[in-house]
């Protein structure tokens, strides 16, 4: 058990340098996910190396002045074992975007301000319009909203272009976050192209220029020393190879760093300034209305409520049957999936019964050891197991007895309420 109260910046730091390849298992957790019988809970408990299972859980309290301790379980986790982290990767750009903005400390540019992506090397795109927004022209804050309420793709692969790889992976390791990468965009690209960035414009209303920024490179090279190879097979095209999945250049966002990177969102005050984003307030609060409102809430995109309902991005609280949350929670958090992975990192606060807890996980589900063959058990195994962790937290949090009730004031954000308007609904994005 690692208890996180008031560490010293230094120390803090050395915990993520020393930590990485210590898997730990706490027996606190162990007995919690016993007493849930359910049968499919059950099996990937018992067989976690098979599921390449890790599981983080944070229990908060307060104290009289409302100050969060956190204390942190563990079950296997383990940095060098290697999970895909497919789109969470999009709250780190997120911040980062949201950091190389103020860092421009030019007033005209903002989060809302039109901004274009051009062209300048191989298999670059342009992105001038977007007709999901309100103003028809993407945005960085349209690009969040995409990224977390669906989970869509472009608007990560556009935040990597515009904050560069160079700057994402030195912004990351600079904060002690040194055993993470991020080396590519969402899209088919060479590991050459994937180091080259589009040029960015910044516009007015009228079309006016703001701010121009240039393509850039990355010349900085990766350390891929520790090897990462997955399956007995996998897909190219209708060819299947019979080899492992080499992962090793892939990104890579251990479990601890996205549970922690979520904590600096949520509770920033409660690590090292070092370990901070430069995001305002105002910033703080857009970031908490997305991680946490429903794509049915949302007017801009207007996504379709049927498709992405509540529980869509929420997977511990989703499985085939439970696609509505419960009356008072939000869950603050970003999720992914791939090539069999299925992760989240979560904030729950259960604002009728003053409840909260971040809990993290990622699983493993692809039995015939073959990628990108599209026959991964997210529904039989993945979401049912999810969301049976989630509620075995949840159901204990309920019941755990607290010194000093929370104030959880700084999560109530206001949300949205869909129009009822004749524009068509968004279906079927790439996430």
């Amino acid at each position: 058990m690692q208890r996180f109260t008031t560490l010293l910046p230094g120390l803090l730091t050395l915990y993520f340098l020393t930590s990485f390849g210590q898997p730990r298992t706490d027996s606190f957790l162990t007995k919690r996910f016993a007493a849930n019988q359910n049968a499919t809970f059950q099996r990937v408990i018992q067989h976690p190396e098979t599921y390449r299972l890790q599981i983080i859980y944070t229990q908060i309290n307060r104290d009289k002045n409302n100050v969060p301790t956190f204390t942190n379980y563990y079950f296997r986790v383990d940095s060098t074992e290697y999970f895909n982290p497919a789109s969470t990767v999009k709250l780190p750009l997120a911040l980062l975007s949201l950091e190389k903005l103020n860092n421009l400390k030019n007033p005209q540019v903002t989060k809302f301000t039109t901004m274009q992506f051009d062209s300048a090397y191989s298999r670059q795109t342009n992105e001038w319009y977007d007709t999901t927004a309100q103003t028809g022209y993407p945005s960085l804050a349209h690009l969040i909203r995409k990224a977390f309420l669906v989970s869509e793709n472009d608007p990560y692969s556009r935040m990597y272009e515009f904050v560069g790889q160079q700057a994402i992976n030195q912004s990351l390791h600079a904060r002690g976050y040194l055993d993470t990468r991020i080396t590519h965009r969402f899209v088919r690209m060479t590991a050459e192209e994937n180091r080259h960035t589009n040029p960015v414009r910044f516009m007015q209303d009228d079309g006016k220029l703001i701010l121009a920024q240039p393509a850039a490179y990355n010349a900085v090279p990766f350390d891929f020393s520790r090897t990462a190879r997955l399956g007995k097979g996998y897909y190219v095209r209708d060819s299947l190879i019979n080899e492992p999945f080499d992962f090793t250049t892939r990104n890579k966002l251990p479990l601890e760093t996205l549970h922690q990177i979520l904590r600096s969102t949520l509770f920033p005050n409660s690590v090292p300034a070092s370990q901070r984003f430069n995001v305002t307030d105002d910033d703080y609060r857009f970031l908490y209305q997305y991680l946490s409102q429903y794509p049915g809430e949302t007017n801009f995109p207007k996504y379709d409520a049927a498709q992405y309902y509540d529980s869509y991005v929420k997977f511990f609280f989703r499985d085939s049957v439970h696609k509505q949350m419960p009356d008072g929670v939000r869950v603050f958090n970003k999720v992914g999936w791939a090539y069999g992975f299925l992760t989240d990192a979560s904030y729950v606060a259960d604002f009728t019964n003053n409840v909260e807890f971040m809990l993290s996980a990622t699983i493993y589900v692809n039995s015939d050891g073959i990628l990108n063959d599209d026959t991964y058990e997210y529904e039989q195994t993945g979401h049912p197991f999810l969301y049976q962790l989630g509620q075995t937290i949840y159901q204990y949090e309920l019941t755990r007895k607290r010194r000093n009730k929370p104030d959880l004031s700084r999560f109530r954000v206001p949300y949205e309420k869909r129009l009822n308007d004749r524009r068509p609904v968004v279906k079927d994005v790439d996430n």
